[in-house]
């Protein structure tokens, strides 16, 4: 495989793993889960921050 398709690949991992999260913040905010919504935030922006690393390797 190639270190471009690779690369590619995390994306897409990176970006599932980014809409889990998303979700999971979501029902933590509806449930009053104020530390588990920090927790998801934190997690999230980490995530984007990973991505961004990567897309700049293309």
């Amino acid at each position: 495989m190639s270190n471009k398709k690779r690369i590619k690949k995390g994306i897409d991992s990176l970006e599932k793993q980014i809409k889990i999260h998303e979700e999971k913040r979501k029902i933590a905010k509806e449930e009053g889960e104020i530390e588990l919504e920090d927790y998801y935030n934190r997690e999230i922006k980490s995530l984007k921050k990973a991505k961004e690393k990567r897309e700049k390797k293309i």
